[in-house]
């Protein structure tokens, strides 16, 4: 599993980070999340609106920050 929060560094995009570490310890996951902060990066995704969450290539959401129960069940469905 791969797993990218795209953003500026701005705070929402630190809030999705920690959630979804928080996240990920609640499900037992171990893996790391990679911070993108490149413009070029994110635009290749095709987001327009920061924080964004990228789980194994897919855009999974951008421009908000979920609850921590809500990332667990996001990343739940995404691993099976």
């Amino acid at each position: 599993m791969n797993i990218k929060v795209l953003g500026s560094g701005c705070s929402n995009c630190k809030r999705l980070e920690v959630n979804t570490k928080k996240a990920l310890k609640q499900l037992g996951i171990d893996v790391p999340v990679i911070e993108i902060k490149e413009y070029a990066v994110i635009m290749k995704y095709g987001i327009m609106s920061t924080p964004a969450l990228v789980i194994d290539e897919k855009v999974l959401f951008t421009g908000k920050v979920p609850s921590v129960n809500e990332l667990a069940e996001i990343i739940s469905k995404v691993k099976k």
